[in-house]
């Protein structure tokens, strides 16, 4: 038998992260961004230089994230931010977003994910990073943070077709991925992963059909967005040169495809997000304008309800599992 909405226990029809935080905290959980000062293999030269061409970091930072600043300090005012701006939260978890945040020594991993678990209100910490910035000494840590605390290990994999990644620089395979997800996964700690719909040359039927090799991997969450071409970066230049490669669906178009692509999805991957909003000075080319991302959430669960779908209620075809198996 499917999975079925209620067994998620919001009436959602998708394994909402909101929640996922309820059934693991039993209550609101609040995501803190907070920016170490670590780089990327892909930007000093280890890897490649001038980073992904789709990335301008500035633009998915909250403004109190700062380097200069403790990691302390960035935890007590994104705590005072969210309380001013939304509901208190009981808990917090640190965020660390910016970059490549498993990119150092671990002595220094150490120091500084140990300052942010140090505070009271944190209850965890997600950890933003890419598949080629992790190896089994890192995870054993994490592991054993793991044993007290929430841990999540979120990756950047932003497609699963070797060609894309080569086309927009990104210094690594699939297959590095793959591996770093299972890795991540044996020690029993929380792997989610962060994928890019609509790269020049991706088209609607390959996004649909990549659902099933997301399924192939043991992760807790996934990120889905747009591409959006933001200013100052190298996918900027190219569209610039070729704006007939770049194609922008219109938001029910969009839409329509995440629908296709849930009904596809595991049943219990947890879904964070669909889609992104960044602010209007960073962008490029076509966009959406102000659309928030409320907005948009309410229309795909209106989309899925007349549809009368939900996510999996297409997964078993997919071969993989059965939710039955469950």
């Amino acid at each position: 038998m499917q999975i079925m909405i209620h067994e998620w226990g919001d009436g959602r029809p998708y394994n909402s992260y909101a929640g996922y935080f309820r059934r693991v905290f039993g209550g609101r959980v609040q995501k803190l961004s907070v920016d170490a000062g670590f780089t990327c293999p892909n930007r000093d030269g280890t890897v490649g230089t001038g980073g992904c061409t789709f990335c301008n970091n500035g633009a998915f930072t909250p403004s109190y994230c700062r380097p200069a600043k403790s990691i302390t300090q960035q935890i007590e005012e994104g705590i005072e931010f969210h309380v001013r701006r939304y509901r208190t939260a009981g808990r917090y978890l640190a965020y660390f977003q910016s970059f490549s945040n498993t990119y150092a020594p671990l002595e220094r991993l150490r120091e500084l994910y140990g300052e942010a678990l140090s505070h009271p209100l944190v209850a965890g910490i997600v950890v933003g990073t890419r598949p080629d910035c992790i190896d089994g000494d890192k995870l054993d840590y994490f592991a054993e943070l793991a044993r007290d605390k929430y841990v999540a290990l979120e990756y950047g994999i932003e497609s699963t077709d070797d060609a894309t990644l080569r086309a927009v620089n990104r210094g690594h395979d699939f297959a590095t991925a793959r591996r770093a997800v299972e890795m991540t996964a044996a020690r029993g700690l929380h792997a989610g992963a962060h994928f890019i719909l609509g790269f020049p040359d991706d088209s609607d039927e390959s996004l649909i059909a990549r659902t099933e090799i997301i399924n192939s991997l043991p992760l807790t969450s996934v990120k889905f967005h747009q591409l959006q071409v933001f200013r100052d970066t190298a996918m900027a230049r190219e569209y610039d040169a070729d704006p007939a490669r770049f194609r922008f669906w219109e938001v029910g178009e969009y839409i329509d495809l995440v629908v296709e692509i849930l009904r596809r999805l595991r049943p219990d991957i947890v879904v964070e997000r669909f889609a992104s909003e960044a602010p209007p000075r960073y962008h490029y080319g076509r966009n959406w304008g102000l659309i928030r991302n409320e907005t948009l959430w309410s229309m795909l669960e209106k989309r899925l309800c007349e549809l009368g779908a939900y996510q999996g209620d297409r997964y078993s075809s997919y071969g993989i599992r059965d939710a039955s198996a469950r």
